[in-house]
């Protein structure tokens, strides 16, 4: 395509260029004739107006050799009265050059030719001839036309000179052009191939795979673009992976304990009535864990889709944080903990109350699940600027420095054994932080082992106009 491009525009280069020398010499050979027959017919026209044959001739033959052609004097009728090679007298010539200053009136007319049988050479050899016709007037009017004919031989060699020259150019240039091309290709190309094949690696599953960038043009942000792409993609795909590996385990556990337990109670016909009846309530123990399980995931799931429908209306966070509090207030009673609530009255939020309650709900039983007897909850609801902050402090076992970072994850638990002993299914705090994105909020914790933790939530006042 470069190598058409080339040929198209030399091709276009090459005939404007030949167009503009053929004119230039046209008129430089117009000019040059018109000027010397026409200086010439004032010398001889006297001598034909008055018969002056032997002057006329000498004055035709001299001036033939010093312009290099022919020259010929027809008379009205456009026959040839003197000629300088002699050849032509008393022959009518029916070139357009004579016709048009005899009949149409012209002083001076020109043009090239290819010669005929008709037609009046100029030299041996030609094939193209130029003809000038001079209109040539005596002192009782026109007596006839001066005509002279030249070779344009010397002009054609000209235009062909331009032309090689031009064609050489081209060849040269053309040349060049393909070097240049296949060695520009070659570096243009290389990193596009790379980056071709990376992606027909990740494309056969390897997301491992990066791109090599280098340059400092497209090509390299091209190359960066993809990395992070590559990354995002990996981190996902793993994510993927460890949500489905999480899920099945979650799943199967309380499906494994199940059968069991059912198998017990199906090959043991004589299974004491206390025993079976222990069996079967931790067979219902199971089943509610599982079907926790599968609400969370499907929550989760709608989220992720876009799917979760947010209700909002003006709703009293305060009244919402209260009412929450007296359901969990009887667990408390149970584990003889102490829950207590601060909270600042009236703070509304334009909001989906029954969401904003389950992050309250899920926050606070976290906090009584992980905090021994006898110990301490404290929810506290306030507006801080512009937002309302609702903070859940407990004194229980707390999180490590290092798990801080992964408790929002899914099925994330510091310590395994012990949230599956209280129910947990690792995806309520996953919620509470998907529920808190979808209200424009933000979540954060602070914890010490052995200490306990605080969770805080901070929900825009003015979320409506936000969300406007």
């Amino acid at each position: 395509m470069f190598l058409l491009i080339i040929s198209a525009s030399f091709y276009v280069t090459e005939t404007r260029l030949t167009g503009f020398v053929r004119d230039y010499l046209y008129e430089q050979r117009i000019r040059q004739d018109s000027l010397s027959v026409e200086k010439l017919s004032t010398t001889v026209a006297p001598l034909f107006e008055f018969g002056q044959a032997d002057a006329l001739d000498e004055a035709l033959v001299t001036a033939s050799g010093e312009m290099s052609g022919r020259l010929m004097l027809l008379d009205l009728d456009g026959k040839v009265q003197f000629d300088s090679f002699a050849s032509l007298m008393g022959v009518r010539l029916q070139l357009p050059e004579v016709v048009s200053v005899l009949l149409g009136g012209e002083a001076t007319s020109f043009g090239i030719h290819r010669l005929d049988t008709a037609a009046a050479s100029a030299g041996d050899g030609d094939s193209r001839v130029a003809y000038c016709a001079v209109r040539l007037v005596g002192s009782r009017g026109d007596l006839g036309v001066l005509l002279f004919a030249s070779s344009v031989s010397e002009m054609l060699d000209s235009l062909n000179r331009v032309e090689q020259q031009v064609v050489l150019v081209f060849v040269l240039v053309a040349l060049l052009a393909v070097g240049l091309t296949a060695l520009f290709s070659r570096f243009l190309t290389r990193p596009i191939n790379e980056l071709t094949t990376t992606i027909q690696k990740m494309g056969q599953g390897d997301l491992t795979v990066r791109a090599n960038v280098h340059g400092n043009d497209e090509l390299r942000t091209l190359a960066e673009n993809y990395n992070v792409m590559a990354e995002q993609l990996e981190s996902l795909d793993r994510s993927r992976n460890q949500f489905v590996s999480n899920a099945s385990h979650e799943l199967r556990t309380p499906l494994t304990t199940m059968k069991i337990l059912l198998e017990n109670v199906l090959y043991q016909p004589d299974m004491p009535r206390d025993m079976r009846d222990e069996f079967l309530g931790d067979m219902n123990h199971e089943i509610d864990r599982l079907s926790n399980v599968v609400k969370d995931l499907l929550t989760l799931t709608q989220m992720d889709g876009g799917k979760m429908e947010v209700h909002r209306e003006w709703m009293s966070f305060s009244q919402t944080v209260r009412e929450t509090l007296h359901l969990l207030t009887p667990q408390a009673e149970k584990r003889h903990q102490d829950l207590r609530g601060r909270i600042a009255p009236d703070v509304m939020l334009f909001a989906d109350s029954s969401k904003l309650g389950q992050i309250v709900y899920n926050l606070t039983e976290n906090a009584l699940k992980y905090t021994p007897e006898g110990g301490r909850i404290l929810v506290t609801l306030q507006t801080r600027g512009r937002s309302a902050v609702l903070t859940v402090q407990d004194n229980g076992i707390g999180i490590p420095q290092e798990d801080l970072g992964h408790i929002f994850d899914r099925f994330y638990r510091v310590d395994k054994a012990r949230s599956r002993e209280t129910g947990g299914t690792g995806l309520g705090l996953s919620i509470v932080r998907q529920m808190v994105a979808l209200h424009g909020g933000e979540i954060s914790v602070e914890s010490t082992p052995g200490a306990g933790s605080t969770f805080t939530v901070k929900i825009p006042l003015e979320e409506r106009e936000a969300r406007a």
